[in-house]
């Protein structure tokens, strides 16, 4: 049997290796367009900062090392130009000329391709992405021999790494980001303490707003930003997303969606003895059932292995599974972390969910070093299931997002999250993990032990509503929402007749620093007969969703 496998890298060499592991009379071939077949390439931001001092530990693998150990006939500068799936012939182009190849099977893992968004100037030969080995060389080496100011167009994740990398080298770093924050896919809450820790690395956050030409000049380029503003660049990086690059398998039958290659559960493509893998294929989102691409590594190498599994074992093949978007970064010295849904999706999605917030610490607050992080998690509203959680903090963000990336996985409600046996000693975590208090909360939101409002009501709330502020005198001097009342939650039921009285019939709103305490008096307002409720996550969500601008000190 004949495999050929076009495109490197995660999913193409993770199905060779598979497939070599299997069989060992295939004969694989692997098919990539530029040099290096096998790299690290989430490791390039950390080469251009020179935390990887060594371009060298880049390369996981050589076409003369994967033959060596895996038998396997790579072959760099191999561009495939057609496909005819008829008579199962690829058009090669390659150093020496074009060549035709012929398969028995054909794995398609292209990849995906840089968005060049229509900005003039982006020509310009101080415009770089940060995709290859040799992007990341080559802005290295311009960041070692003088570059002193860097615009960063796009703050996704590898914006975000690159800025910070770049800032790490000395420069001076403006990030351009259309959408209303830095890594569009977190919600707010969480966006902002990323963009604080940016600010306070010396990165410039220009958010809301687009980069609308690039001018060139002799030394410099300037990006000018759509409000007019000019900002001096000697490097600009672009990272404002991918699009799969499927054009030529496209145009020879195989069935895409909006660019991407459509599969089904064993990366089957609708041509026969076609499979595709990785950026360039369509996945189902697991929760919300949405079809789009998951640009990440870690699926892209579990298909890769499965595809190569139905191939030459599919008895035993197990199905490529559905896409859950698990990601992190750090920033500076916070790590930020998704997994699931976020409410856009759940909202195009049509779902209807309860959003919790907690802002635990990453171990025992009685051992030393303990900072809290801040965790959303969104539940299926009814029943609980876990639909999507995000967390950002100092320490501890990632086990906690694993934990919950799992849960969805396993189709777990909140009451599920509870019953979670996670390791616990003071130095690690509190024998209430912050996973185990996701679980108390949303299931005390589905049982009707707690009902929860939102910094986002404010505004509609603050007429029909008494907003009962329950935190301390001298916290609700430093700054509270205006019309609120203050009754510490210690006083509240002495004070109750005050309560009422300013109430005059109308619905209860509680609020307190993380929103501990509101449940609290939340749950006595409730058994007093009050139509109560407790803000989710507290005024520290309050001062992220809403800005301190709004309150009154």
């Amino acid at each position: 049997m004949r495999i050929v496998i076009v495109g490197g890298v995660a999913a193409g060499m993770s199905a060779a290796a598979r497939a070599r592991r299997l069989d060992e009379s295939a004969e694989i071939i692997v098919l990539e367009r530029g040099e290096h077949v096998s790299f690290a390439n989430c490791g390039l931001p950390y080469y251009v900062g020179g935390e990887i001092e060594d371009r060298a530990k880049l390369l996981v693998q050589t076409p003369a090392s994967l033959r060596e150990a895996l038998n396997l006939d790579v072959r760099i500068h191999h561009n495939v130009t057609s496909l005819d799936a008829d008579t199962k012939q690829l058009t090669v182009q390659t150093p020496t000329g074009a060549q035709q190849l012929s398969y028995d099977t054909l794995i398609l893992s292209p990849g995906a391709f840089a968005l060049r968004p229509p900005i003039d100037g982006l020509d310009s030969p101080r415009v770089s992405t940060l995709r290859t080995v040799d992007d990341a060389i080559a802005m290295r080496d311009r960041v070692e021999t003088g570059a002193r100011k860097a615009v960063v167009l796009g703050a996704g994740f590898i914006g975000i790494e690159a800025a910070e990398a770049l800032r790490m080298q000395g420069l001076e770093v403006d990030i351009v980001e259309f959408a209303p924050h830095v890594l569009p896919p977190l919600e707010t809450e969480i966006a902002v303490p990323v963009t604080a820790e940016l600010r306070r690395l010396g990165i410039t956050v220009n958010d809301g707003i687009a980069a609308q030409a690039i001018e060139p000049g002799a030394d410099r380029d300037t990006v000018i930003l759509s409000d007019g503003r000019r900002i001096d660049a000697d490097l600009i990086v672009l990272s404002v997303g991918v699009r799969p690059d499927t054009a030529v398998f496209e145009a020879a039958g195989v069935a895409c969606d909006r660019g991407a290659m459509l599969v089904d559960e064993h990366g089957r493509t609708s041509l026969p003895g076609v499979y595709a893998a990785g950026d360039a294929t369509v996945s189902v989102d697991r929760v919300t059932g949405i079809k789009r691409p998951v640009a990440l590594a870690g699926p892209a190498n579990r298909a890769g292995r499965q595809i190569a599994d139905h191939i030459l074992r599919p008895a035993q093949a197990r199905p490529i599974p559905s896409a859950v978007g698990t990601a992190i970064v750090r920033v500076g010295e916070l790590t930020a972390a998704m997994t699931g849904a976020n409410r856009a999706s759940l909202q195009q999605a049509g779902i209807e969910f309860d959003t919790l917030h907690l802002h635990p610490a990453q171990h025992a607050g009685y051992f030393p070093g303990a900072q809290s992080m801040a965790l959303v998690v969104h539940i299926r509203r009814g029943d609980g299931l876990v639909l999507g959680a995000q967390g950002v903090g100092p320490e501890g963000v990632d086990k906690r997002i694993d934990v919950l990336a799992t849960a969805i996985r396993a189709g777990f409600t909140a009451a599920d999250l509870i019953d979670l046996d996670l390791a616990y000693s003071p130095v690690y975590g509190s024998a209430k993990d912050p996973v185990n208090m996701a679980g108390m909360v949303g299931s005390n939101v589905v049982d009707g032990t707690l009902k929860l409002w939102y910094a986002e009501e404010w505004e509609a709330l603050r007429e029909e509503s008494l907003i009962l502020d329950v935190r301390s005198v001298a916290e609700f001097a430093a700054g509270h929402l205006p019309g609120s009342l203050n009754v510490p939650h210690t006083e509240l039921r002495e004070r109750i007749a005050e309560v009422e009285a300013a109430a005059a019939g109308r619905a209860v709103r509680v609020l307190c620093g993380s929103g501990v305490r509101s449940h609290i008096a939340h749950r006595a307002l409730t058994q007093l007969g009050y139509d109560s409720a407790s803000l989710s996550g507290g005024m520290v969500t309050v001062r992220a969703v809403l800005g301190d601008a709004i309150l009154v000190r």
